[in-house]
């Protein structure tokens, strides 16, 4: 009996020894088999996680931030530990005990899975293992993904500390709101740094890994109140906080920047505008879209936060009274359905119009609530009791063809302004707005560094993105002609150089080409300044034709403002097309003497490390080291490397022929600023484009205004009439800022007088309107009255551009009476028609 018992206990040891030896051998088995093919963890200690990169103004204000996964990197030693306890009292409260996974919770997460039969399944992962799992595994329940994430947890917990883990764990895991890490999430929901928060909000936090969108802060509040308040509890068990601190903290309300009891962060920030998306535009062509938005980049801007508005409100303002003298009411073209007006502000608020219009006053949008026969009652976004009654009166909308019940209807959306008086800033009523149909562009920049201060590329980034500063390209019309005249300069010519403005038939593959100047007239032989003041067509094409188009071409693409400019004679008058950006850039570099511009809207790029990864400013600065020393009479000096892309005579005569647009040319009545500014106005064939780029002594700035689908401005619309007053309101204030002098007048040459109308030579007293003093390479005087055809037949006899209309002569009829009739007729007079 006694040997019976003792079998029977041996085969039973035996069984189990046998048994638990099999199970061993199995579960040895698995793990070596999924051991073999993981992937490395050795990666982990190099992480470099996706960061937000963020623009600076030079000022050190965010003015924008991008980014894939709104991500802010903090070191571990950063994170208070009030934060960490947080977490692992939610998470994984024997954190600091286990190996990397922890077997107990592993049996329990199994039995609970047996019990209901699958019905509930929970996790069981140490914050380990969820490092494995977003790092270096899938995402999926499979207990093949769980034996793989219980050997690499293993194997990190010994290649790295426990910090680092934690460190991991805390700036990769998602938390709702497009926050990534505890860092933005703090940001996000409480608009406070890590170390600002109090133990309810770190426990906020870290309730929202097991499901941001389940423990919303609006929608699910109070199932996310319950779980903070359990994470407190454990916080209180696991001894990181005590009894009085745990009471305290969960009779707290439930806050958040969702809820309203915070300002969100996104309200320091500016809205973003054309300026900054440029930026993004241009940064991922360079580093590569992916890199940018996840590289942590920090970029220092160019742009001047004074003038950046000033130049959006002098372009709002040239297109809205360009807008406002059509008479056309076309408001948004949005509506809220009728069935919405009774929650019309939250309708409202869902529609996409744009919200970042400040000319005269802020824009709100707004819903027409009814129309009446004097007035228009609206429903304004952002309006409150107390505020003046939403009412539009009749006489607001004078300037629109039409009343209110031809023009509006009930759910229109529209946008309105405060208006109020300019004496005092009393209200005195509401005011329709409307953006323009007609769009334009901007740009403004320093004339020696290519530094660009502002740039508008539209009316409003919110309403359209496009840059039209940057982006579109259009005919830039007579505002090219100084290249022509700058290749002319080079090849011989002066300014007193006499060309003929007389009628041209030219034969091209479309037909017979017959240009003409915009008055419809022609000239006869005229000097080369008269020639760009007035910006004569014929007089242009002739010295295109002169000069020849090859080399024209030539310095147009040296100037950056073409790639490969076809060799057409319609060129000549700006007929190919370019940006804005080019041609600012480009007149630039008649400004500073010819050196060449690099134009920029980044002064400098770091990356995560602060490392510079991108300066523009690449001059070097001589014996800037003993700058210290403060000798008496030492000042550093700054090398420039920049290439001379055009003579600097050739670049002050030039300049010099500009001002002469401005003082007295076609943008005589629209520009009028105490410093000398030299510019170009330009006007394409309908008025389908207008331009104007102009510069003082130190900035340049350039205007372009027309339709996204190009059609005619109408009758009357031109450069100096549509983008004059833009460029005038803007360097108005800049000139009061960056102030301005006279044209720099290089060394090698001397003044002469000239007659400006005939190009003849005047004595040194010489003074009158006709004069101007013109400045002669190596004071070597060309030879006077030399006419230019550019090999177009003309007569010979052609009169002088001051002998055009100078009154005839004196006769007597046979009645008694006196008259005033023609000049006697010549051969080039009756050649051209008589039109000049």
């Amino acid at each position: 009996m006694f040997r019976f018992i003792l079998s029977f206990f041996g085969g039973i040891f035996t069984t189990a020894t046998m048994g638990f030896g099999m199970v061993a051998l199995s579960v040895g088995a698995i793990f070596w088999i999924y051991g073999r093919d993981l992937p490395s963890h050795e990666s982990l200690s190099q992480y470099q996680p996706a960061t937000i990169s963020r623009i600076y103004s030079g000022e050190g204000q965010i003015i924008d931030e991008f980014a894939q996964e709104r991500r802010l990197f903090a070191p571990a030693e950063t994170i208070p530990d009030m934060v960490k306890q947080a977490f692992i009292s939610a998470e994984d409260k024997n954190f600091y005990t286990h190996e990397g996974y922890d077997l107990r919770g592993i049996g329990a997460a199994a039995y609970d899975a047996v019990r209901t039969r699958g019905r509930d399944v929970r996790g069981a992962s140490t914050i380990t293992q969820q490092v494995m799992k977003n790092f270096l595994l899938s995402g999926d329940r499979q207990a093949e993904r769980k034996i793989k994430e219980i050997i690499l947890a293993a194997r990190v917990e010994g290649a790295l500390t426990k910090e680092k883990i934690l460190e991991l764990y805390l700036n990769e895991i998602f938390l709702g709101q497009n926050s990534y890490g505890v860092a933005a999430a703090s940001q996000t929901y409480f608009n406070k740094t890590l170390t600002e928060l109090a133990p309810h909000e770190a426990a906020f936090l870290a309730s929202l890994p097991k499901a941001p969108s389940d423990f919303h802060p609006v929608r699910r509040k109070e199932r996310l109140l319950s779980r903070r308040n359990f994470v407190l509890k454990e916080m209180m068990e696991n001894g990181y906080i005590d009894d009085a601190t745990y009471e305290t903290e969960v009779a707290e309300p439930l806050k958040s920047v969702q809820n309203g009891d915070f300002e969100s962060f996104k309200s320091e920030l500016p809205p973003r505008d054309y300026f900054t998306d440029e930026i993004r535009r241009q940064l991922s062509q360079d580093f590569g879209e992916g890199e940018f938005f996840t590289g942590g980049y920090t970029v220092r801007a160019t742009i001047d936060a004074e003038m950046q508005p000033i130049a959006a409100k002098a372009l709002r303002r040239g297109l809205e009274n360009y807008d406002r003298n059509s008479g056309i009411w076309r408001g948004t073209r949005k509506k809220i359905d009728a069935e919405q007006l009774e929650n019309w502000a939250e309708a409202l608020s869902d529609l996409p119009v744009a919200r970042d219009i400040d000319l005269n006053g802020v824009w709100h949008p707004a819903v027409v609530l009814d129309v009446a026969d004097q007035q228009l009652r609206l429903g304004i976004e952002g309006w409150a009791e107390g505020d003046p009654a939403p009412v539009v009166p009749r006489e607001d909308i004078k300037w629109v063809r039409g009343d209110f019940f031809e023009n509006f209807e009930v759910g229109d959306v529209v946008h309105v302004r405060a208006m109020t008086a300019d004496n005092d800033g009393s209200f005195l009523r509401w005011s329709l707005r409307q953006v323009p149909a007609a769009q334009g562009g901007f740009v403004a920049m320093d004339v020696d560094t290519g530094r660009v201060i502002a740039m508008q590329g539209g009316f409003s980034y919110q309403n359209s993105v496009f840059n039209r500063a940057t982006q579109a390209k259009r005919q830039p019309g007579s505002s090219f002609k100084p290249f022509v005249y700058a290749a002319a300069l080079d090849s011989g010519y002066t300014p007193a150089t006499i060309v003929v403005d007389a009628p041209i038939e030219i034969d091209t593959p479309q037909g017979l080409w017959r240009p003409r100047n915009s008055s419809n007239k022609f000239y006869g032989p005229t000097p080369l300044r008269t020639g760009i003041e007035y910006s004569r067509n014929l007089m242009t094409i002739r010295l295109a034709q002169e000069v020849g188009m090859g080399v024209v071409a030539d310095y147009a693409e040296r100037f950056g403002v073409y790639d490969d400019m076809r060799l057409v004679l319609a060129n000549s008058l700006g007929a190919e097309e370019s940006t804005l950006y080019q041609m600012v850039s480009a007149y630039a570099m008649f400004a500073n003497g010819g050196e060449r511009v690099q134009p920029t809207l980044v002064d400098r790029v770091q990356d995560r490390f602060g490392r510079t990864v991108y300066r523009h400013d690449e001059r070097s600065c001589v014996d800037c080291a003993q700058l210290a020393s403060l000798d008496p009479g030492f000042s550093p000096r700054v090398n420039s490397n920049r290439e001379q892309v055009m003579d600097p005579i050739t670049a002050y005569q030039l300049t010099s022929m500009m001002q002469g647009v401005v003082d007295r040319g076609t943008a005589a009545r629209a520009i009028n600023l105490p410093v000398p500014i030299a510019g170009k106005t330009g006007t394409t064939n309908d008025a389908k484009d207008v331009w104007f780029v102009g510069f003082s002594s130190n900035i340049v700035a350039g205007c372009y205004i027309g339709f996204d689908q190009p059609r005619s401005l109408g009758k009357g619309a031109s450069g100096g009439g549509m983008c004059g007053p833009v460029f005038q309101d803007f360097m108005k204030e800049a000139v009061q800022k960056y102030g301005g002098g006279k044209f720099e007048v290089p060394e090698g040459g001397c003044f002469v007088n000239i007659d400006r109308f005939s190009g003849s030579r005047l004595g040194e007293g010489a003074s009158g309107k006709n004069v101007v003093a013109e400045y002669f390479r190596d004071c070597e005087l060309p030879t006077f009255n030399v006419v230019f055809d550019g090999g177009f037949a003309v007569g010979s006899d052609l009169p002088l551009v001051e002998e055009v209309g100078g009154g005839g002569r004196q006769v007597t009829t046979s009645t008694g009476k006196k008259a005033v009739v023609g000049r006697k007729a010549t051969f080039g007079g009756l050649s051209s028609g008589g039109l000049y």
